[in-house]
């Protein structure tokens, strides 16, 4: 019987660099961002007692548009959308490349 530890090859590295071997960091780093966002607005519009029909009429859109937006997994969204929506809850948005 072998005492030798298993090795991992994991081991010792961080989930971003798992992410990225996997080919899969953008995609998991854009539906994380998006799950945020929604939940930013989410708390944002429950605060102001804004109903889905009112924040749409703010943002001067539809409601299936509003929908999509405020949909986790849909990960197409406009900045000029975001704006809107962050602007009709009274929010801005920041947006940065680091």
């Amino acid at each position: 019987m072998s005492t030798k530890p298993k090795t991992n090859k994991h081991m010792g590295s961080n989930f971003d660099d798992f992410l990225i071997q996997e080919g899969i960091y953008e995609e998991v780093q854009a539906r994380a961002l998006k799950r945020v966002l929604v939940e930013q607005l989410n708390d944002a519009m429950q605060r102001g007692n804004l109903s889905k029909v009112v924040m749409a009429q703010r943002m001067v859109t539809s409601r299936s548009q509003l929908d999509r937006v405020l949909d986790p997994d849909n990960l197409s969204i406009q900045l000029d959308t975001l704006f809107k929506a962050a602007r009709a809850v009274g929010k801005t948005v920041e947006i940065r490349l680091k």
